[in-house]
């Protein structure tokens, strides 16, 4: 399997590009602010046919570049319903923090084809079939992406902003709860595999083992408590 990612705009937004090698069709993931560019590039060095967009969430640090990517290649994006406002409203979803000026620099609506995610769906796009978690808590459409164990590569989650290298997404934003961060925690990132790797909405990839044993809200969503750690939550 090939999996090129690489961070974005100004929020370092994490976009992947998902194939079942080099030389074939892809998918690719949350293609946020100033990631055109970039998807162009994985899209020639792997010599890549993208066939699909599909998004983790609505938030607009994650789906500014879905209009001309899926413009530049004709393909269809993918995002849950509860988020789908946002991909024409994006203030909206942010409690208009960014601020006009830096809206004013973004493409921002629908693409010609936008179909909607249900949980526990089964995507079948690119050769690959990638398992879809609706995961509210930061934002309402929240989703993970989950790939299967293949030969010698372990299990992978696309976990968008629900779960980070040590910490967990904000819940502060229209839309998020953290009584649902806990549950989407609980329901969907306890039940995998050790092995599992998360390769997430922004910093680097860890594994749900590693997670397991170190990030404070996922001990603490594991012993079976409350709310009550104060550590760092990242996510626009």
């Amino acid at each position: 399997m090939l999996i090129a990612g690489f961070p974005a705009g100004a929020w370092g937004t994490n976009c992947y590009l998902v194939a079942p090698a080099a030389g074939e069709e892809c998918v690719i993931i949350d293609p946020g602010h100033q990631a055109a560019d970039g998807v162009a590039e994985a899209v020639r060095k792997h010599r890549l046919k993208p066939v699909a967009v599909v998004l983790t969430h609505g938030h607009i640090d994650h789906v500014a570049s879905v209009v001309p990517v899926c413009g530049a290649h004709d393909v269809p994006a993918w995002i849950h319903p509860q988020d789908r406002y946002m991909m024409s409203d994006p203030e909206k979803g942010i409690g208009r923090a960014i601020g006009m000026p830096l809206m004013g620099e973004l493409t921002v609506g629908e693409p010609d084809d936008l179909r909607e995610l249900t949980d526990g769906a089964r995507l079948k796009l690119a050769g690959l079939e990638f398992s879809v978690a609706h995961a509210p808590g930061h934002t309402k459409g929240s989703v993970t992406f989950g790939l299967p164990e293949a030969a010698d590569i372990p299990p992978v989650m696309f976990s968008g902003d629900l779960l980070f290298a040590g910490s967990i997404g904000r819940t502060d934003l229209p839309g998020g709860d953290m009584a649902e961060m806990l549950d989407s925690l609980a329901r969907v990132c306890l039940p995998l595999d050790d092995s599992t790797v998360v390769l997430s909405g922004h910093g680097p990839q860890t594994t749900i083992g590693q997670e397991r044993a170190t990030n404070p809200y996922l001990r603490q969503v594991a012993a079976g408590q409350g709310a009550d750690v104060d550590a760092p939550r990242r996510g626009m």
